[in-house]
């Protein structure tokens, strides 16, 4: 805090208290010092909160000479509504204390500035010692409470750049200026706990200043951005083409970033420059921060966790960008960028909404109050090249033999459900699997958001459709089950069951419609004959449980299990053949089985797909429709 402090009247006490001899005047001394200790604490308990809470929030980016001139007019107000005689050095006391609680670091301020003052320890709320010249000392001056004590605790940790909290208990750093801050905070201890070792200098000093400067910047380049961003969009409302010439318009923005930085006398870095030209151009044309995560086709998701937590799925693995919103407002501009083309909306009476972008990506949005945290924005991104089989065989996720077996099953006409957990890989080798289908067959895609990518000529595509801002108009998968039957088809492949039409695709399939093709989420393959039987139930009809169970060993072929391993990687951990009946249990037989054989020095997960020996009950059908696949693809070697 700038400036020097007015001498406090429990400072002028102590001062008379170490000037004194031994003598009982001493002890009178030490008294009055405690009397008014305790009558400041009583005074500061009682209008501290009242006072802080009635400040303007950028209270804390107040000059502190306008600052103190609010708190002294709150403070004047409280404590006549409260009636209290408060001596004027009290006052002072309590006007400083409460500028150092807004501007420093409460109770510690006065202590950091102390130049005899070189280690301080907190011990908890109520017990703070100093070493002052060489010896240790407790002093007066208390936390209010454990709260109190946490919140300068997250303050220092902002300051240094990190963080303290249950997850991370433990904060040892080292001081710009010299010095180091120890703290630590439950559960690791009962109480938290800071150590804070400096010289004659408040070490703190430099780092506020550091962060004042570098707010200063933020928001000088900040108001460039406006400003640029504004003009941008007057050249666009006169030459409305800019919009598809990404070079035109770059050239338009350089002018007015050279013309602006000249009459702002800004000194920017040639990265500074190229950043802020790069996330106008992305804000104008594409999906701000967001633009360079879907230009990159390494990422399969991305995951945004309010303004300012954006993750990414890359390779398997999720990981923290350094990407960030300015705000909440920027993150709820592009949200409405994404959803206006396509005519949906999102607000707090509809706080959640599925989309899909121009370039088939899928899009999931939840907005406050539903996400506490901020808008949440989730990304599928859709594959500009879709995966082959070949591709799927050098990821690890299934074996040249299995993909045989797969792609015969297929040609086969084989009833086939691939089960797995949320982002497995279900949806993935559900569009591989379509490739075998042959190019004469009429295929029709049923799905809540559209994902596959068939490549056959003879597609029908239909998507889903929710209701509207009315709550009427909805289309549910179900609905376009049931018409899909009506379109003649030779094959139906619905992106996933989770409703009711579980019972209307078994009954297709089990009517004359073969080859069909669903996914399913389901952690095994017998989760997934439970996960089904639920889902018929859905639908409404009272059935027996026997009944549906025949439906689906009737209806069904082939299960495929996919899994998310712990290192990232997706894989196929079991193919099951359906053989019918048994008693009132479905019968199934593994053909494949992945054996895991432990971890390599890298993390990655070992193991392979093996056949189990079993020659499966299809494979007469295989030879029937003239498909031949060697024996030898089943045998365990």
């Amino acid at each position: 805090m700038t400036g020097v402090m007015a001498m406090s009247l429990l400072q002028r006490l102590r001062q008379g208290t170490q000037e004194a001899t031994v003598t009982p005047s001493v002890t009178a001394a030490e008294a009055e010092v405690a009397e008014a200790e305790r009558r400041l604490k009583e005074l500061r308990d009682s209008l501290m909160d009242r006072v802080l809470g009635n400040l303007p929030p950028n209270a804390e980016e107040m000059a502190v000479i306008n600052l103190r001139s609010q708190i002294e007019t709150i403070l004047e107000v409280a404590i006549e509504e409260q009636g209290l005689s408060v001596r004027p050095e009290e006052r002072r006391a309590l006007v400083e204390e409460m500028v150092a609680e807004v501007k420093g670091l409460g109770p510690l301020e006065q202590l950091l500035n102390d130049p005899m003052v070189t280690s301080i320890t907190v011990n908890g709320p109520s017990e703070m010692l100093v070493e002052r010249m060489g010896s240790v000392q407790r002093v007066g001056m208390t936390f209010r409470d454990e709260e109190h004590l946490n919140r300068i605790i997250r303050k220092i940790a902002r300051l240094l750049g990190t963080r303290v909290d249950s997850r991370v208990p433990v904060l040892d750093r080292s001081l710009p200026e010299g010095g180091r801050v120890r703290i630590k905070v439950p559960p690791l201890v009962p109480t938290p706990t800071l150590t804070i070792d400096k010289g004659p200098e408040n070490p703190f000093r430099s780092l506020k200043e550091r962060q004042e400067r570098a707010q200063w910047q933020q928001d000088a380049l900040e108001h460039l951005r406006q400003t640029l961003q504004e003009r941008l969009m007057q050249e666009l409302d006169r030459d409305p083409t800019l919009i598809q010439q990404r070079d035109a318009l770059t050239r338009v923005l350089e002018a007015a970033f050279d013309e602006e930085v000249t009459a702002r006398n800004l000194v920017l870095s040639r990265s500074e420059r190229v950043q802020l030209q790069v996330s106008l151009i992305n804000d104008i044309l594409g999906y701000g921060p967001l633009q360079p995560l879907l230009d990159d086709p390494e990422i399969q998701e991305i995951m945004v966790n309010g303004p300012h937590q954006i993750y990414v799925e890359r390779r398997g693995k999720v990981e923290l960008t350094g990407v960030r919103f300015r705000d909440e407002r920027h993150l709820m501009r592009i949200i409405e960028k994404i959803l206006l083309p396509l005519g949906k909306r999102v607000d707090e009476r509809v706080p959640m909404v599925d989309a899909r972008l121009p370039d088939g990506s899928r899009v999931n949005i939840v907005i406050p109050p539903i996400a506490l945290n901020g808008p949440c924005v989730t990304i599928r991104k859709f594959a500009r090249d879709p995966f082959t089989m070949s591709d799927l065989i050098s990821f690890g996720t299934l074996t040249q033999e299995a993909a045989q077996f797969l792609q015969a099953a297929v040609q086969a006409r084989l009833n086939i459900v691939i089960s797995g957990g949320t982002g497995s890989g279900k949806t993935t080798l559900l569009n591989v699997l379509s490739a075998y289908i042959p190019n004469d067959e009429r295929i029709i895609t049923i799905e809540d958001t559209a994902e596959l990518q068939l490549r056959q000529e003879h597609v029908v595509r239909l998507e889903a459709r929710p209701p509207n801002i009315e709550g009427v108009g909805e289309v549910t998968i179900r609905d376009l089950v049931r018409n899909a039957l009506r379109m003649r088809p030779d094959r139906i492949i619905v992106g996933e069951c989770r409703g009711g039409e579980a019972l209307d695709m078994l009954q297709a399939m089990n009517t004359g419609h073969e080859g069909s093709m669903t996914t399913i989420h389901a952690n095994n393959p017998r989760e997934a004959f439970a996960r089904l039987e639920t889902m018929v139930l859905m639908a409404g009809v009272e059935l027996p449980v026997r009944a549906i169970r025949e439906q689906v060993a009737g209806a069904l072929d082939l299960i495929i299990q996919m899994q998310r391993m712990r290192d990232g990687s997706r894989k196929v951990v079991v193919i099951s053949e359906i053989t019918g009946m048994e008693g009132d249990v479905i019968a199934l037989q593994d053909i494949f089985v992945f054996e895991t054989e432990g971890v390599d020095e890298m993390g990655y997960i070992k193991g392979k797909l093996r056949p189990t020996g079993i020659r499966p009950k299809c494979f007469e059908r295989f030879t029937e429709r003239g498909i031949r696949l060697p024996v030898s693809l089943f045998y365990r070697g």
